[in-house]
Order: C-alpha cells, then sequence, then structure tokens
C-alpha cells in the first residue's frame, strides 16, 4: 500500500492548528475540515448539525463536561450499501494547559523531531484521523466489492456525544476500529468510568482557634482514605483481558476548599473519576461508591453527624468488549501482521473511550493506533511517525481484506 508520508504530514499540521477542545468554535471548524477532506477523497459525506437537546433529553444520553451550543457530526462513505468496516476517530482534543511549558511554547503547532510529531492531539487522537484518511487515500483505485465508511466524531473526551449522534442518525457497520492508540497493541475492552462529586462539609473559626471548628479537609482525609481501600478490593482479582496494573482505579482530579489562609475550611468539593468494571451497571457502581463514602462517615464522628454529599456530573462511561470468540480481533492482527508490524496482542485497557457505545450498538470493535495513552494529554504530547504510517498501512490492509 502506498502511503504518503508528507500528506499525512500536511494533514496533521492542519487539524493541530486547529484549537479543537470540547466545546469551542474549532470544534465545528474541525468537521468542516473534515468533511472537506473526505469530500475530496472522492467519499459520499453526511454532514449534519447535531440537536443537542434532543440527544440531551434520551435516556441513554453518554453525558458532557463542557458547555456546547453548537456541533456538527461527519461521516464519509465510499459507496452504497452497509459499511463493512467503519473506521473511527475523535477529532476534539483536552486543553493544553500552560502553553509556556511545551518545548515550543505553540501547541497548536506540529513540531517534528527525532522521528516524531509534537503538539496537542497528535497522539489522542489526531495521529490516528490522518492515519485514517491516508488508509482511504491509499486504497482509492482498489474495486471495492463493500463499502467501508470514516466517522469523525466530536466530544469524545467528556462523554461520547459524537458518536451516540453518529449512531443515532443511522450509521453502523459489520465492525469497526477506533484509531486510539495503543502502543502496538489491540485493545479489545475497556473500563469504563464515571465521574464523581464530594462535597466535604467542616465548620469554619478562625485559624488560630482551628480546635473549636473541624476543617472540612481533614475530614475529607478520613473519606480519601476509605477510596483507597475501595480500590484495592475492587482491583484484587481483575478479569481477562485486563492485566493486574489497577485496571478500575479511583483518581480525585480536582479539589478546592477554603476561601482565606486563616481561616479554617467549612466545605470541600472533591471531583475524580471512577473506573467501572466490565458488567458493572451505572447503578451498581455508584452503589458501591455511595455505600464506602457512607461506611466512612459512619466510622467518622464530625462526618458521622455531616455526611458527605455524593453526586454524579459529566459523562457516564459504560465498560465494553469485543464478544469473546469474535474473529474480528484476529482479523484485525492479520492486518497489522500484514503492514509489517509484530502481531500484536489483544488486550484490556483502564480508560474509556466510543468502543463501548459501538459494542453497544452490536458492531464488534476494537482500538488499534498510533501513539501511547501515556503520551495523551501530556505536556510536549507527541507520537512516532512510523506509528502513524504503519496504522494507516494496518487501516488499508483491513480496508481490503474486508471490503473485496
Amino acid at each position: 500500500m502506498d502511503i504518503d508520508v508528507d500528506l499525512i504530514r500536511r494533514d496533521l499540521a492542519q487539524l493541530v492548528n486547529i484549537p479543537s477542545t470540547g466545546g469551542s468554535d474549532a470544534e465545528i471548524a474541525v468537521q468542516r475540515w473534515c468533511a472537506a477532506h473526505l469530500t475530496g477523497l472522492g467519499l459520499d459525506v453526511d454532514q449534519w448539525r447535531l440537536d443537542l437537546d434532543e440527544l440531551r433529553a434520551h435516556p441513554d444520553h453518554p453525558g458532557e463536561e463542557v458547555e456546547r451550543e453548537e456541533a456538527w457530526g461527519v461521516v464519509g462513505t465510499s459507496g452504497p450499501g452497509t459499511p463493512a468496516l467503519i473506521l473511527n476517530g475523535h477529532v476534539d482534543v483536552v486543553p493544553p494547559g500552560d502553553a509556556e511549558s511545551w518545548t515550543n511554547a505553540d501547541p497548536w503547532l506540529v513540531r517534528e523531531e527525532a522521528d516524531r510529531w509534537y503538539g496537542r492531539g497528535v497522539c489522542d487522537m489526531k495521529g490516528g484521523v490522518v492515519a485514517i484518511i491516508a488508509a482511504a487515500r491509499a486504497v482509492a483505485d482498489v474495486p471495492l466489492s463493500r463499502p467501508f465508511a470514516i466517522h469523525t466524531v466530536i466530544g469524545e473526551e467528556d462523554g461520547g456525544v459524537g458518536t451516540f449522534a453518529t449512531l443515532r442518525r443511522g450509521h453502523h457497520g459489520d465492525a469497526c476500529v477506533i484509531a486510539e492508540p495503543t502502543a502496538g497493541q489491540i485493545v479489545s475492552a475497556n473500563a469504563g468510568s464515571l465521574t464523581f462529586r464530594l462535597e466535604v462539609p467542616g465548620q469554619s473559626t478562625h485559624g488560630s482557634m482551628r480546635t473549636t471548628g473541624h476543617s472540612a479537609i481533614t475530614a475529607f482525609e478520613h473519606v480519601h482514605r476509605a477510596l483507597a481501600e475501595l480500590e484495592d478490593v475492587r482491583n484484587a482479582d481483575p478479569v481477562a483481558p485486563f492485566g493486574p496494573s489497577l485496571p478500575w482505579p479511583i483518581s480525585v482530579g480536582v479539589i478546592r476548599a477554603g476561601d482565606w489562609a486563616s481561616t479554617v475550611p467549612d466545605l470541600l468539593v472533591a471531583e475524580g473519576r471512577y473506573g467501572l468494571m466490565p458488567g458493572e451497571s451505572f447503578a451498581a457502581g455508584k452503589a458501591a461508591f455511595e455505600q464506602a463514602v457512607a461506611r466512612a462517615a459512619a466510622a467518622d464522628p464530625w462526618l458521622a453527624d455531616h455526611p458527605p454529599v455524593v453526586t454524579w456530573p459529566g459523562g457516564h462511561f459504560a465498560a465494553g468488549e469485543l464478544a469473546a470468540g469474535d474473529p474480528f480481533g484476529v482479523q484485525v492482527r492479520d492486518a497489522v501482521v500484514a503492514a509489517g508490524q509484530d502481531a500484536p496482542a489483544l488486550i484490556g485497557a483502564p480508560y474509556g473511550s466510543d468502543l463501548r457505545q459501538y459494542a453497544a450498538a452490536g458492531i464488534p470493535t476494537v482500538q488499534y493506533g498510533p501513539g501511547d495513552i501515556a503520551d495523551a494529554h501530556a505536556v510536549d504530547e507527541s507520537v512516532g511517525i512510523a506509528e502513524v504510517v504503519a496504522s494507516a498501512t494496518a487501516y488499508a490492509e483491513l480496508i481490503v481484506a474486508r471490503c473485496t
């Protein structure tokens, strides 16, 4: 397969230069870019404005963690009929943080150094998106008996509303590969996750008389220890294909307390991520968390009378997996080998993705894409150039295998 690295380089530079953080105007602009480029490849393109009110009213709406007034879906299809293969990529990215901490001081400009590309989104997952486009370009002259489809979606980072809307519009297929970074392996199962919010009360007083009050920070320390114990219990015996390295973590990402240095804080608000196990419903997962918090509160004299409040804002990521024995995982592995790479293992990943939405729709789905999740969301985010090319080649091989 002829994979044009120069065109990949051009596409990636243009995509990264669109700062498509969730809910921004650039999230709209990046979908216009995708629609134009898929049209340029000769695909039949469906570009539509998402009815956000209708989607949010649906009982299965996956949640959103950013404000969004407008959003667009884009699907390109190589011909009529049900696609034999879907290639999915999300085009929203997380904020870059302090630009001064980046080596080139501009996260939205691609820097090439030592056979790697650097910039916000090159790994998660615009590198995968340009690899999909390169694969479609490589098979442009191959006669296909069945079509393939490309789904570019927004909102994956904060719940998955883009893929939710795409499936609701009727864009289905026989199987799907999501081009998320997988470090050369194939992800056949994802853990789920929920965003929790804890409001832990205290009693304010002057800092010089702190023993006459009760610090919300001290109260939270008791709850935090209980969450660590819950994490240990939940990760004691992970099931295949998940490995032993904490597949369902509990992580506190935001803590806010106090408004004056010499005042004992009367409220601490903590927000974090709670991993869900395969087969665990949202209700069951929430119940386990809330019960652990309630037990911790009952064992503490202050919290017993001033219990924490637990709420669940933001995205709801169910766990998802390729059904045991489904041949699609082996077919993707064979395409990777045909692309000149070592045979990848099928593994489970501790993070959520849109895999669970395609799987829930009855579409066998795996993840395979350039980069390593350890580089995603990071300062100086990067992806290996050879990894992008290898993924593009594997996608092209898979298109030929499934669609000819």
